[in-house]
């Protein structure tokens, strides 16, 4: 952004614009999972078989990206913000619509196209506004709308399932988009698209080995939260047996542990970025397999999910470092960062709701999740690697 611009920006308006756009995606990316049993009974069809919900929205996601990403190379910033919070808006309405289980599929499916691209360019924007090694901190107070959302959000959109019914927990999405499209019009800077931008300069990124093994330690690494996420709600009245009415204070629980990793996550990652990466990733390990030995009980199985949500912090870490690797292909490799965390968000589902379908029980969701988050790792200490070999050489 050029200096001009910044000084009549004021940071904090267009980030809490941002963040409103990251508030409305949380809310729908995971009450749609806390949703599960509801819109399962509501479409007559088992919640294993709903999980594919889920997966449609994430599979959106990883297609949106990178396809607005590279098509949308020469629209303005600003611009085009506004257009994915429109199009948000009105899939989510329509998932609220949704008389069949076929329709649902699709209206998430659409609901999730313009997901990724929403958060990688709204990271660019943030990270523009600060100095250099503040990047990260930047990039957290945008992701902070996705958190609260967790916190605030899920359980409300949770409570609203249970009370009036599970289609109005989509369509309070499509309100809070709305809002966003306002905001993002009122606070965001104006902007114009960079001289050389096109589609084939953002397709640069592809070429960049750093940038594939970026993605690949979250395609993988993540996917264990979302593997015990996605069936939490269940697990807690099936094994841990508590009251439905409780559900909501361990999601919030859970929103709680993400936003604390998140800008704890984000003050490391300034300071030591790819340490953090690797540190966050046997956290997540370790709390995933405390899981299955803490869900009996209401109080472990809270302590743990608060633990689990502090793995969250890997998207701010990632989108950051993907910044660094991605060179003059910015939008794309951010934009990229959400369809692998969604790749995760598909890939988790698929492999606890194998397991469970196994007959291994709810909690092998646990085990599942840890075995992906050390496949994360494994790629991380790959990427860490061939960067040094690459550096000597």
């Amino acid at each position: 952004m050029p200096p001009a611009e910044r000084a009549t920006t004021h940071p904090g308006l267009v980030m809490l614009a941002l963040a409103m756009g990251g508030f409305a995606i949380g809310t729908t990316e995971f009450a749609s999972m806390s949703l599960l049993p509801y819109f399962a009974h509501g479409l007559s069809i088992d919640e294993p078989t709903a999980g594919h919900v889920i997966s449609a929205y994430a599979l959106g996601v990883v297609v949106g990206a990178p396809i607005i990403a590279v098509l949308a190379a020469r629209v303005a910033r600003r611009t085009l913000l506004i257009g994915l919070m429109a199009v948000f808006a009105l899939a989510n309405v329509l998932s609220a619509l949704s008389p069949t289980y076929g329709w649902m599929i699709a209206f998430r499916f659409l609901s999730g196209l313009p997901h990724g691209a929403y958060f990688g360019v709204a990271a660019l924007v943030a990270a523009s506004l600060v100095p250099p090694d503040r990047r990260a901190q930047a990039v957290a107070r945008t992701m902070l709308g996705l958190t609260i959302a967790t916190i605030l959000g899920v359980p409300l959109a949770n409570w609203l399932g249970q009370t009036l019914g599970w289609r109005w927990g989509f369509g309070i999405v499509g309100v809070l988009a709305l809002l966003t499209v306002a905001l993002v019009w009122a606070f965001a800077p104006q902007d114009r698209p960079h001289p050389h931008a096109s589609p084939l300069r953002e397709l640069g990124a592809l070429k960049r080995r750093q940038v594939w093994l970026t993605l690949g330690i979250g395609a993988i690494g993540f996917g264990g939260l979302f593997a015990v996420y996605t069936y939490v709600a269940s697990t807690l009245m099936a094994v841990t047996q508590v009251s439905p009415h409780l559900v909501p204070i361990v999601l919030c629980v859970f929103g709680m542990g993400m936003t604390v990793g998140t800008l704890a996550g984000a003050w490391a990652a300034d300071r030591a970025l790819m340490p953090t990466v690797g540190g966050i990733l046997l956290w997540s390990a370790a709390s995933l397999a405390l899981f299955p030995f803490a869900a009996g009980n209401v109080w472990t199985v809270s302590l743990v999910v608060f633990l689990i949500g502090g793995g969250g912090g890997l998207g701010t870490a990632l989108q950051t470092r993907l910044m660094d690797v991605a060179e003059d292909a910015q939008t794309l490799a951010a934009a990229l960062n959400h369809s692998a965390f969604n790749a995760a968000n598909a890939l988790g589902p698929w492999l606890g709701g194998m397991a469970i379908a196994a007959g291994w029980g709810w909690t092998s969701t646990g085990w599942v999740g840890c075995a992906l988050a050390l496949g994360g790792f494994v790629i991380w200490v790959i990427s860490l690697l061939d960067e040094r070999a690459t550096a000597s050489a």
